[in-house]
């Protein structure tokens, strides 16, 4: 199957980011998300990025007008009608997913694709919800898509080789990622061991034995990460983390995957991350602060 037009379901970080790699791909796209202020600023972040991109020489002013003239949006599901492949890349949250496809499915051609961009969620569950799971696919980008060169792909049990093959082949040659292929488990690769990482530098904070500043530090230089675990949580969105955390600890019934109560304390508080102003590090001076 040829794939021309694409449609991508939510304007957030990850519907943005994929829009960009599309966009530079030479593919039409669509972007749908109910808010029209959260497809406003998707498309000046796609402007954003390509004007950086620019500055530093990657791209020209006409191949950056290009690009952006490819990218559409829209708050109706139905515009989808012509699309080869649509992205869901909205909330981590099964039951919105599940709504959304709902809604979706009935305008969809009878062989487009439908992938999910989830971190987390069963890609088996999530394709039987949509009625035609062999058409079903999870697609995951790492964050921030335009710079990441990783794509997971996770087939359901359902999902048949057709579908596969012609996602890897997308993926690799049309968008230029590389692919890893992971099996149908709760957080699949990255997330089965990143998140548990992450949680138990919250663990760490929690029990005292080091600050903010301490363990970022530590990990940064000690372990060569470009990003501590706390200031990457942050990046990822604290909320997020909570969620495929949850994830692995029910999919797996194991306790060493049980949220650390000081995450489950900020996300109730509202402190999640950059994208609140505020979570481990608060954001809204010229340069982020540890909160604790």
């Amino acid at each position: 199957m040829k794939i021309e037009k694409i449609g991508i379901i939510g304007a957030g970080q990850m519907g943005a980011g994929i829009a960009h790699v599309c966009a530079l791909s030479g593919l039409d796209l669509i972007v749908q998300d109910i808010s029209e202020e959260n497809l406003k600023k998707s498309i000046a972040t796609i402007d954003r990025n390509f004007a950086r991109q620019v500055a530093k020489g990657k791209l020209s002013e006409e191949q950056k007008q290009i690009a952006l003239a490819r990218i559409q949006t829209t708050n109706a599901l139905s515009d989808f009608n012509k699309c080869d492949l649509v992205i869901e890349a909205a909330s981590e949250i099964e039951d919105v997913k599940r709504a959304i496809y709902a809604a979706l499915t009935p305008y969809l051609q009878p062989d487009a694709i439908l992938a999910s961009n989830t971190s987390s969620i069963s890609i088996t569950r999530l394709g039987a919800a949509t009625g035609r799971p062999e058409k079903f696919i999870g697609m995951h980008f790492m964050n921030p898509a335009p710079v990441m060169h990783l794509v997971e792909l996770i087939r359901g049990i359902a999902t048949d080789d057709a579908t596969y093959e012609t996602i890897r082949a997308f993926t690799e040659t049309k968008l230029g990622k590389q692919v890893a292929v992971s099996e149908d488990y709760p957080a699949f690769i990255v997330n089965r061991i990143l998140m548990p990482m992450i949680n138990e530098a919250i663990y760490t904070l929690y029990e005292g034995v080091g600050s903010v500043e301490a363990i970022d530090t530590a990990m940064h230089l000690g372990a060569n990460h470009p990003l501590g675990p706390l200031a990457l949580a942050d990046f990822i969105g604290l909320d997020t983390c909570l969620s495929i955390m949850h994830v692995l600890h029910d999919g797996l019934a194991d306790s060493k995957y049980r949220p650390c109560p000081l995450l489950v304390k900020y996300v109730e508080a509202g402190w999640v991350g950059r994208k609140a102003g505020r979570g481990f590090y608060d954001y809204r001076g010229e340069v982020p602060v540890p909160t604790r």
